[in-house]
């Protein structure tokens, strides 16, 4: 598939960003403190970051050391030649010539107009690990819980497949969008890399000196019709678990955000509220603070990244977990992409439910994941897996 520039594309932001610019891309074992200097360097200019859940690594003494199918780097940050406002089809960044304005307008009927026909039917997905094998590492996850080592850990398990040379992201990303409508979608196509997330979470979002995290714990599938859809809205609102799930990850974030918050700004602004998409019910809880206008983007990292949502409590001895009972490395997978506004504002997703590809490796990778407690049913957890993942690779049946 020719592409000829790369570029990204926030259906629900309404944003299309493309171009070269300039990039800072860091590596394992890269100086991390690059960040904020390009992003200081870049102030007043919109910067689109890319960060991978590896990111872990520098930010506490933690390793990875699963096989990488993706390789995508453990950071991006990019500042491109052109950003088009969507609504109105006016370019916030870059100067509009005639003919950027016209590759600006093929790439988004591009995108837009794409045909769910010609996705190839002959990839084939298969998963990382057996059922079997998900459902004793779950119940080694329940043995660690009991043993005290965690409260709650987020365990994910990574289908793919191989030798995967057609790809239409378009016409793919279109199809899961149109099914989905995920808030937090995002369409990437960056070097080798393809990514294309259809995420219905906010990892963190900076308006002012206001700060706010809007995890998810707790997740149930849309009935086949209005009564049934209720009925499933009112068991998701009564299961005991899954409200104890988000209780727990509230209190994580609230710790988190205590770090840098000016004193006594953290609230819990709505907890465990229903919030109805596409294909799922979720439990949403929103955690606000207020903090100092010195506090910068790495020092919010610092606090709160990977989002406690994919990790678990404590955090870092559940990220030493993670790497013991999980069977691939994450990368871009539970990290977060986002947007840093020329006010320094920003707005950062979570990236799951999220297809990735590697062109040069021929490779795609689908993960999931769920919150293991000690109320955690192996087999209902490997469920309830299937039913979100299956939401993207039903396009692959």
């Amino acid at each position: 598939m020719q592409i000829s520039n790369d570029f990204i594309y926030f259906p629900d932001k309404q944003l299309l960003v493309f171009g070269s610019g300039e990039r800072w891309i860091m590596d394992d074992g890269g100086d991390f403190a690059g960040m904020q200097v390009f992003i200081d360097a870049h102030a007043g200019k919109y910067i689109f970051t890319c960060l991978s859940y590896d990111l872990k690594n520098e930010l506490e003494d933690l390793k990875s050391q699963h096989v990488d199918a993706v390789e995508f780097p453990i950071v991006v940050l990019w500042s491109p030649d052109y950003v088009v406002d969507l609504s109105n089809f006016t370019f916030i960044q870059g100067k509009e010539t005639p003919a950027i304005r016209q590759e600006a307008v093929q790439l988004f009927h591009r995108i837009i107009e794409a045909e769910p026909s010609n996705l190839n039917p002959s990839i084939q997905f298969k998963s990382r690990i057996t059922r079997d094998v998900y459902i004793n590492s779950v119940n080694q996850v329940k043995a660690e819980i009991q043993y005290g080592n965690c409260y709650e850990l987020n365990f994910c398990q990574e289908f793919y497949a191989e030798n995967v040379v057609d790809l239409d992201i378009f016409s793919l990303f279109r199809s899961v969008y149109n099914e989905t409508k995920a808030p937090f979608s995002v369409l990437m196509y960056l070097e080798d890399w393809s990514i294309l997330c259809f995420s219905p979470e906010r990892y963190v979002q900076k308006v002012g000196n206001k700060l706010i995290s809007q995890p998810i714990k707790g997740t149930i599938r849309r009935g086949e019709n209005e009564e049934e859809d209720k009925q499933l809205q009112k068991t998701l609102l009564g299961d005991t678990k899954e409200l104890s799930e988000n209780v727990m990850i509230t209190d994580l974030v609230r710790n988190d955000f205590s770090k840098i918050a000016q004193k006594g700004s953290v609230k819990v602004e709505h907890l465990c509220e229903l919030q109805t998409f596409e294909t799922l019910h979720h439990l949403v809880t929103t955690i606000g603070c207020e903090i100092e206008s010195s506090v910068n983007f790495e020092a919010i990292l610092r606090a709160s990244f990977p989002m406690g949502s994919m990790t678990g409590a404590p955090k870092v001895r559940v990220m030493e977990l993670i790497e013991k009972h999980e069977s691939f490395r994450r990368g871009i997978y539970s990290g977060s992409i986002g947007i840093i506004y020329p006010n320094g504002d920003f707005d950062c997703n979570v990236v799951i439910r999220t297809i990735l590809h590697n062109a040069r490796k021929k490779i795609m990778t689908c993960a999931v994941g769920s919150a293991i407690t000690m109320k955690s049913d192996p087999e209902k957890e490997y469920d309830e897996c299937l039913v979100k993942v299956n939401k993207i690779l039903q396009f692959f049946k």
